[in-house]
């Protein structure tokens, strides 16, 4: 379909940008599928609530009796196994909102983003014509998550060793990006992406 809207999938460390670059292809018109957003709402979806309580006991609800976050996350990211368990039962989910959202996209947007931590390890990166890899050095990265999320080297070490290897998700990627702190280089960088991008879907 040669009017078919090009879709964007951003990969990168955690604590990179992703979504800072996500926020700036959303102010230059981009519909911008917000993953982990989508992945608490999966979370309170009453199904998915009830399979998780079947699985892992009510220990995993907050005083509200919502599925507590921290809590999934203990199990799942201690415990691979479980990990994929949890990600067959959501990414059904989310990949649906993708399809309502991108389905329901303005006619003058010029993309589409799938804005995931997961982008490559759940696959979404087939449905992308380019993935941009966003690059922060590890210790700007730490220093946004220790001011951001409280996390440790330990965490984020922890975190990253469950997902694909940097190096990896670099050399699969079309287009990278450097997030090194500086808003207005970014904006620029990403102007340029998202201008090749949507020139090369043109020709």
């Amino acid at each position: 379909m040669a009017d078919r809207k090009p879709i964007i999938g951003l990969a990168g460390g955690i604590g990179a940008g992703k979504s800072t670059v996500a926020r700036l292809l959303a102010e230059a018109g981009c519909v911008v599928a917000h993953s982990d957003e989508e992945n608490r709402q999966a979370l309170r979806d009453p199904e998915i609530r009830r399979t998780l309580v079947a699985w892992w006991g009510e220990e995993i609800l907050d005083a509200s009796g919502e599925v507590d976050r921290a809590a999934v996350a203990k199990i799942v990211f201690a415990d691979p196994e479980q990990r994929r368990r949890l990600e067959s039962l959501t990414h059904p989910w989310i990949q649906q909102r993708h399809r309502e959202q991108f389905a329901a996209a303005p006619a003058d947007a010029p993309a589409l983003v799938i804005d995931a931590p997961l982008l490559l390890e759940a696959g979404w990166d087939r449905r992308c014509d380019a993935v941009v890899f966003v690059e922060a050095p590890q210790a700007v990265r730490l220093a946004r998550l220790q001011a951001e999320r409280g996390w440790t080297a330990e965490d984020l070490a922890r975190r990253e060793d469950s997902q694909l290897a940097l190096d990896e998700k670099r050399s699969r990627a079309d287009h990278i990006v450097r997030n090194s702190g500086d808003l207005k280089d970014l904006a620029r960088q990403v102007r340029r992406v998202l201008a090749e991008i949507t020139e090369t879907r043109q020709t």
